[in-house]
């Protein structure tokens, strides 16, 4: 099993344990990230869905990006605060940048900009990743679970459990 599925793994069982909602809105990754969260176990308990929105118009038009470059830093936050309302999640994660094999709005191949929304306030993250638009892709996909993951366990901690306060341990 690989790295992202044993994260996904990961994801499952602290959404099930914490009783979280996640989702994702994607860009260059086609929907890798969703395929790689709707394989993991029990993921229609906490796995609300994904936007795939590759072409700029649907990102202004349906996750709300605002006007100018769809590779950007409030392109990502929008897409991961638009998903996380219209899915009712509560914790999501966002992608967009440049697979290649050229530039897009200005920026090289390997640019991407994610967006993370827990506890309701959204952060963003820029990452330069090298290699062919396939190695871009899945260096994108694990990076997103690692920020998914990382945003579920800050989420728990901040959520104590039925049984107590949270005990959060990394894996």
């Amino acid at each position: 099993m690989g790295s992202c599925e044993e994260r996904a793994e990961r994801i499952s069982a602290t959404a099930r344990a914490r009783r979280l909602t996640i989702a994702t809105a994607e860009s260059l990754t086609g929907g890798r990230i969703s395929t790689v969260l709707g394989a993991a176990p029990s993921s229609s308990e906490w796995y609300r869905g994904s936007i795939v929105a590759y072409a700029s118009s649907v990102k202004h038009g349906l996750l709300q990006v605002p006007d100018g470059p769809v590779v950007s830093e409030s392109s990502a936050r929008a897409m991961a605060t638009t998903v996380a309302e219209l899915l009712d999640a509560d914790v999501a994660v966002a992608v967009t940048g440049v697979g290649g094999p050229g530039p897009q709005d200005g920026q090289p191949r390997g640019t991407v900009w994610f967006g993370v929304l827990s506890g309701g306030a959204a952060r963003t993250e820029l990452r330069h990743f090298d290699g062919e638009p396939g190695e871009v892709v899945e260096a994108t996909t694990a990076h997103a679970l690692f920020l998914l993951d990382d945003a579920l366990l800050r989420e728990s901690q901040a959520r104590p459990t039925d049984f107590g306060p949270a005990s959060v341990r990394r894996a």
